[in-house]
């Protein structure tokens, strides 16, 4: 049996007196029962987490999957209509580790707690079951305790709403909330916006009111989009009732305070609000009022295109290898996830792009301010998010701990950028914040707070002695019983001649004695049965009462009582306290945040040698020496240099395609994705890793680079290849960039170099866009010849002894050759193969250089194949082959042998 969860055996009683379950032979159920199928049926979609004790249980088909979900053991408790009751459980104590695994999985979960004492339910009759009720829903998108999150990402869940504009045209409403911080963040998108949005948010779980689930034309879409997708009922989502929700949330009259909202904004927000009183279940979250994002004003970048730049995942899921593992030098968990924030959703307004550079600039010259900034950041743990926990009624005497460490250094980052010279207008912003903030409260909380903190507010023990003088007098009290109990322990150890004996304590039963299963049988006969009462057995262990302990119990119980009640009630008083002050707390962390994420760019960038790029609203697109910086630290950890190459996709009115051609494993892939994470760290305010750069405002990133076959959707790799290339040429403008590689290389070369050929014409008439367009169709070098806007470049490469070397150098130009065949021999391919590979390919090229078939597209010609041989009319007989055909080898001498093979020579 796993020793992190158990079930109960169907032998032991329950904690609230109440027999096991068991049906009648007329199927009647137990109290108990009927009690967990009534809150099961109002929870159908959630598993239960039903309170028994200090465990929580799961029954019937939730304890199957829990059990298979979690490696517990599933067994049986009694009987329902005449079938084995399947039931598991974990220990409260545990639950988080569980809860975790279970949302990971995509599971809800329904907390049901007691929410009375037994004894108040004794009270209604012997029979009587203890009062349970589900306190919470635990969802992805709606966690918040610490260990369940990860501290570096934001726990968004995001609400979608919609509107009609036309007959065939949407706008829809997005409301990401993260109620572990009280982010609330409302914007707009039409529908080819829609999955970009959705991909820069990076939800946890969305929020679908059916109308929308139901959608036929989004349904594949929900299914894809990688987050929990929970359907909503249309009932009470209008604009109208929303708006209401809205108000009364935050005690307006009105939403113009907040900003001009969209009708479905205002439905989203209204979705969102729902799901939290839904979820939440009467506690209410630390939320913010919502903020307006406006259309367009991030880089807007698709699904596939952040997988494949791999920003902040690699293609297979994990953090390690992405840009965001390569540039995060943050320090705070808030600066991380504000990190995470700004690379997902780059700016478009050169304007805010100049702050945030000038920020990183500022601190770039100032290595000692910014070093001592750095510092401070270290102390700050994440106090907005301890303080949602303390919001929501499930914080707990460190989470107190965390707001005075963190308010404390916001205090002195204050004092720090108030002398510092020459602050950028946004570290001048966020220096006035921490400021204002009144951290008297911090003072206070290090007053009160004991230096070594219990986990539980329940367990008390949390208050620095001398704080309160009442409370002292009853800790003393309970010093003295404290004694007691454990001379008690050593005489009953001593007693029963077992060394391991405990006299513990829960919440549930009071203090008991605890003993092995094999010592606790003989407890149970004489001498011992009279002196110890058998109270619970559980696995491997025996817990018992005795007269002693429970008359020392009543003597003790009124001191700790009331010690306890002092202490909560503190506890409470400071939480209100810091509530109140929410508004200026998060201000105050979003402002250290913003600190902690210029400073680690400053840091970047000086340690990195990483410069300053000029942003703007013109076409622009000059890089000088630009670097990869996630290959580029991969080869520096081994030893390698990494070659910096130059891109100029300039253009006055339009922009310019650059068509890279190359060896395999030439470098391609890497300069094409290299200047897209340029654009992006550049338009996050970053400064970048190249020498110099120029760059025209982005509005849409674009890449294709690389295809998987979608079996899911029926869609072989060619199909997923030319869906994502037509996404970009019906929605790249001349403001976007695109990176595409090998358009056309999944079908047969006749149509794959038509596609790549017509592709390449659309991007330059109709687009007008800047792009870098790989390719091994050598054959479109040509275009540059007729296209003003196109240009070629290679990367170089040489032979040194019979071995290919890859200078991983662009340089203008086209390539001849793909090395395919020396690529295959590094990559391991039989050495019989690669060379009758090339024997024929070098039948080919002789074929092709004998007689060659011109192709003509435009009178441009395209490109020149092997003309297929005509068939012989007359064969003449080949003399030769006669004069083989006559021998027979096994009836020659040697010597007839070799002169027969002198007279075939002679024939040549």
């Amino acid at each position: 049996m796993s020793t992190q969860a158990r079930s109960l055996s169907p032998a032991r009683p329950e904690p609230d007196g109440v027999p096991q379950a068991k049906s009648a032979q007329d199927g009647r159920v137990t109290p108990m029962m009927a009690q967990y199928i009534e809150i099961k049926a109002a929870n159908p979609d959630s598993l239960l987490f039903y309170r028994m004790g200090d465990f929580y249980e799961l029954f019937f088909e939730d304890a199957e999957i829990a059990s298979q979900a979690l490696g517990i053991v599933l067994t049986k408790r009694g009987k329902h209509q005449g079938q084995d009751i399947p039931m598991c459980g974990v220990p409260v104590e545990r639950a988080d580790d569980y809860l975790q695994r279970l949302i990971g999985l995509g599971h809800r979960v329904a907390v049901c707690e007691q929410t009375e004492d037994p004894a108040e339910a004794k009270k209604r009759g012997a029979k009587s079951v203890v009062r349970r009720d589900v306190v919470r829903l635990v969802t992805p998108g709606t966690i918040t305790e610490d260990r369940l999150l990860d501290p570096g990402r934001a726990n968004l869940f995001l609400a979608v709403a919609r509107r009609r504009v036309s007959d065939s045209e949407w706008r829809y409403g997005l409301a990401a909330v993260d109620i572990s911080t009280g982010r609330f963040t409302l914007g707009e998108t039409d529908a080819a916006g829609l999955p970009a949005e959705i991909a820069r948010f990076d939800p946890r779980e969305i929020l679908v009111p059916d109308s929308i689930h139901d959608d036929p034309e989004l349904a594949a879409f929900w299914r894809e989009t990688g987050a929990a997708i929970t359907p909503l009922p249309r009932e009470g989502l209008d604009p109208a009732s929303a708006e209401r929700r809205l108000k009364e949330f935050f005690g307006v009259a009105t939403l113009d305070a907040f900003g001009t909202f969209d009708r479905a904004e205002i439905a989203a927000a209204g979705c969102a609000l729902f799901y939290i009183e839904k979820t939440q279940i009467g506690s209410r979250p630390v939320l913010y009022p919502p903020s307006r994002e406006e259309a367009g004003a991030t880089l807007a970048i698709d699904a596939a295109t952040r997988a494949n730049l791999e920003l902040t995942r690699t293609l297979s899921g994990e953090r390690a290898g992405s840009l965001l593992a390569a540039i995060d030098c943050t320090v705070t968990p808030a600066g991380a996830r504000l990190l995470g924030e700004r690379l997902a959703g780059p700016l478009t307004d050169p304007d805010r792009i100049r702050d945030r550079q000038d920020s990183v600039a500022a601190l770039c010259e100032d290595g000692a301010l910014r070093d001592r900034l750095r510092r401070i950041l270290k102390r700050s743990p994440d106090f907005a998010r301890a303080l949602s926990r303390l919001g929501l009624g499930r914080g707990g005497p460190r989470d107190l701990a965390c707001l005075r460490d963190g308010l404390l250094a916001a205090r002195d980052l204050g004092l720090e950028l108030a002398i510092a010279p020459n602050l950028s207008r946004e570290l001048a912003e966020a220096a006035r914040t921490l400021q204002a903030l009144d951290t008297s409260v911090a003072d206070r909380l290090a007053a009160l707070l004991a230096d070594e903190l219990p986990l539980q507010k329940r367990d008390g023990g949390f208050v620095r002695a001398g704080y309160d003088a009442g409370l002292d007098e009853l800790r003393e009290l309970q010093q003295d019983s404290r004694r007691f109990i454990a001379a008690l322990q050593a005489r009953y150890a001593n007693e029963t001649g077992c060394r391991t004996l405990r006299v513990k304590h829960n919440h549930m039963i009071g203090y008991f004695v605890e003993v092995p299963q094999n010592v606790g049988e003989d407890l149970l006969r004489e001498p011992w049965k009279d002196v110890f009462v058998h109270r619970q057995t559980m696995a491997g262990a025996m817990r018992f009462s005795t007269v002693e302990l429970g008359e020392l119990e009543s003597k003790i119980a009124s001191a700790a009582d009331r010690a306890l009640k002092i202490e909560l009630g503190l506890f409470e008083a400071m939480a209100q306290d810091l509530v109140a002050m929410s508004s200026d707390i998060a201000a105050a962390a979003q402002a250290m945040a913003v600190v902690d994420v210029t400073a680690a760019l400053a840091e970047l960038a000086m340690r990195l040698d990483w410069t300053r790029p000029a942003v703007d609203r013109s076409l622009s697109f000059r890089i000088a020496g630009g670097r990869h910086p996630v290959v580029e630290a991969a080869l520096k950890r081994e030893g390698q240099p990494f070659i910096a190459n130059d891109a100029d996709l300039s253009g006055k009115d339009a922009g310019h395609i650059l068509l890279i051609t190359g060896p395999n494993m030439g470098g391609k892939s890497t300069y094409l994705r290299q200047n897209a994470l340029i654009v992006v760290l550049a338009q996050m305010g970053s400064f970048v890793p190249a020498k110099e750069a120029r760059i025209g405002v982005v509005d849409r990133l674009f890449s294709r680079v690389g295809a998987a076959d979608d079996l899911a959707r029926g869609r072989s790799t060619f199909m997923v290849e030319m869906v994502e290339t037509a996404a970009i040429l019906n929605q790249a403008t001349a403001r976007s960039l695109l990176i595409l590689d090998e358009i056309g290389r999944g079908t047969a070369t006749f149509d794959g170099l038509s596609i790549a050929w017509a592709a390449v014409e659309h991007l330059h008439e109709v687009n007008r866009c800047r792009a870098l367009f790989a390719t091994h169709f050598h054959e479109l070098t040509a275009l540059a010849e007729r296209l003003p806007r196109v240009s070629n470049a290679t990367l170089k490469v040489t032979e040194w002894q019979g071995e290919v070397v890859f200078l991983h150098e662009v340089v203008p130009g086209a390539a001849d050759r793909s090395y395919g065949l020396q690529v295959a021999r590094l990559a391991g391919l039989p050495v019989a193969v690669v060379e009758r590979a090339k024997t024929i390919l070098s039948e080919l090229e002789r074929s092709d250089r004998e007689n060659p078939k011109r192709v003509f597209v435009d009178d441009l010609p395209l490109f020149a194949v092997a003309a297929r041989p005509e068939p012989a009319q007359t064969a003449a007989p080949d003399p030769l082959r006669q004069a083989l055909e006559s021998l027979d080898p096994d009836q020659m001498t040697p010597r007839e042998a070799l002169e027969a093979l002198y007279r075939l020579k002679a024939q040549l």
